[in-house]
């Protein structure tokens, strides 16, 4: 019987799939913290070390290499380890993709490229690091996310997600906010960034682009690190109203919460399981189901509920996720 992935999805690639939770960690005891907490709770977050905002002045080299060998270590259990390097403008951002393409580019999950102004420039970075990897013997290609915190970067988002080594998406809200100058009221850096229509329209133009590209989109952080629901709530928001599957923890207690908010509900996952299952049984033709008629364009959505349940480690009957993963639970992440 043909895979979800095979059959719906006929003639196109199926679209990026990610754990819904990108955690940034720039120190060394928080980088160490957080892949002993991803070791616990299994590969439902990714964690981004960080060598923008993490590496002291003048310790950039350092920082990369401590970087690079955590992503080469064992501690790296699930090879879901990514890192941020700085900015293309910057002096050390050629020396950052020096040593983390040459000496972690075959176990690194992805590099983050922050403040880009525009797709020309997220090309020639691809370049330079794919270069690196060929010259390091690395065949593989290193997916690569962007950051859209700029204006231009914004105008170009389309054209930023259809890039093929582009996977992912993320809105820099507070960098966005600050580029305007006063214009935006810091309120729109926490509680009102669903409301104000520049940021509103911010967060949609770069979800609707990465769906136009089959590319993740990925809300930015929450600030408020006190009240870890806030950062579930945000999560929420992002997701329902908004069309982002991952987001930003800047804090280890905003994982569990996040992973909760992008989670489907029980009843979801049994829908999903039972459509999926007649669909796949029928060969992928039409079926009716609960007095309804379902097709391919209705099983492509099921089936994104599955990977996102999946993706989770939320509760799913094993018979199901054996048939359509291939392997065991994973530990559900407590809600």
């Amino acid at each position: 019987m043909l895979h979800p992935s095979a059959a719906l999805f006929e003639g196109e690639a199926a679209p990026a799939s990610l754990p819904v939770c990108d955690h940034y960690a720039g120190s060394e005891k928080l980088m160490r913290k957080s892949l002993a907490l991803q070791q616990e709770l299994g590969p439902v977050f990714d964690i981004t070390l960080d060598c923008e905002d993490g590496a002291a002045v003048g310790a950039e080299e350092a920082h990369a290499r401590l970087a690079a060998g955590l992503i080469n270590s064992d501690e790296n259990s699930y090879g879901r380890v990514g890192v941020r390097a700085h900015d293309t403008g910057h002096a050390a951002f050629r020396q950052d993709v020096d040593i983390l393409v040459s000496t972690a580019g075959a176990h690194m999950a992805f590099l983050v490229l922050p403040k880009v102004r525009g797709a020309d420039e997220v090309r020639e970075a691809i370049d330079l690091v794919n270069a690196t990897a060929k010259a390091a013997g690395i065949a593989r290609r290193i997916p690569v996310h962007v950051l859209i915190e700029t204006h231009s970067a914004l105008r170009e988002a389309h054209d930023i997600a259809a890039l093929p080594q582009v996977e992912c998406l993320s809105f820099g809200l507070m960098d966005f906010v600050s580029a305007h100058h006063g214009a935006i009221p810091a309120s729109a850096m926490g509680p009102d960034q669903f409301s104000h229509p520049l940021i509103a329209r911010a967060m949609l133009e770069i979800a609707a682009a990465c769906h136009a590209h089959g590319k993740v989109p990925s809300h930015n952080v929450t600030t408020n690190i006190s009240d870890p629901s806030v950062a579930g709530d945000d999560a929420r928001h992002a997701r329902l109203e908004f069309g982002y599957t991952r987001k930003w923890s800047i804090h280890p207690s905003q994982i569990k919460p996040i992973v909760a908010a992008f989670a489907p509900a029980s009843e979801e996952i049994a829908e999903a399981g039972d459509i999926l299952a007649a669909a796949q049984h029928a060969g992928w033709g039409p079926i009716r189901h609960a007095d309804k008629l379902h097709d391919r364009a209705s099983y492509r959505y099921y089936w994104s509920v599955l990977r996102r349940a999946h993706a989770t480690g939320a509760a799913m009957p094993d018979g199901l996720r054996t048939r359509f993963f291939g392997q065991p639970v994973l530990q559900a992440v407590p809600q």
